[in-house]
């Protein structure tokens, strides 16, 4: 491989591979958003209502769940006015209960918006009653679950795309450096080799110079011979 060949194949790799992880990132974002997020991994409660789910220990998104018409309009799902009781086996402490408002996420006409983290002290079967202003919303619920499990494939998508332009940026520097070093300066100053004429040389000049003489009338035909003969004798 040339020196040349080289920095343009790096040039190449690092420009497919900043594609391939631009959209790696992107679709990453929106499975994550949309299919592998298990925001209802421990169930569901009516709001109102009440029922009893199996927790585990750590950290349990809460998010408000329902059924939208005509979408959000852009400004996100509205967050009613709700209570939470969740009462832990006995012997087990309390969860602790922090507001956390996320995102709107929408898919058809199901819609979505964390709105609490719980963390569990301890796994086990939780009684858990709900209760809000949610006369709007249609079949309105709380969703127990946790986020993706494929969280990390954004951070490693973001940093192969790091990697790959530092990769264009070393390609085109390399590049810069092999031009400049191919590239040398012509030097149009050719030194004029010095001639010196013959002998030889000289009299054919004297021949010619008679013989436009002649030819032009400034010299006789007596004129011409006579000098022509001095030429050639060598005098």
């Amino acid at each position: 491989m040339s020196r040349g060949t080289a920095p343009r194949v790096l040039t190449l790799v690092a420009v497919l591979t900043m594609l391939v992880s631009a959209i790696g990132f992107v679709v990453a974002l929106i499975l994550n958003a949309f299919v592998f997020d298990e925001y209802d991994a421990y169930g569901e409660v009516p709001i109102p209502g009440s029922s009893s789910l199996v927790l585990p220990e750590g950290e349990v998104l809460i998010t408000f769940h329902t059924v939208v018409i005509g979408g959000t309009s852009g400004s996100g799902l509205p967050v009613p006015q709700m209570s939470i009781s969740i009462v832990p086996p006995e012997g087990v402490p309390d969860p602790v209960l922090t507001e956390d408002i996320g995102g709107t996420t929408t898919v058809n006409n199901d819609a979505r918006v964390r709105v609490w983290v719980a963390q569990v002290p301890t796994a086990g079967t939780y009684d858990i009653t709900t209760d809000g202003n949610v006369s709007a919303f249609l079949e309105p619920r709380l969703a127990f679950g946790h986020s993706s499990n494929h969280g990390y494939l954004p951070v490693v998508f973001a940093v192969v795309f790091g990697i790959a332009v530092l990769d264009l940026i070393i390609a085109r520097v390399w590049a810069g450096r092999v031009r400049s070093s191919s590239w040398r300066p012509v030097n149009l100053e050719q030194p004029i080799s010095s001639y010196t004429p013959t002998d030889q040389g000289i009299r054919l000049q004297h021949l010619e110079t008679l013989a436009r003489l002649r030819g032009s009338g400034a010299l006789t035909q007596e004129e011409y011979e006579s000098e022509r003969k001095r030429v050639l004798d060598g005098l």
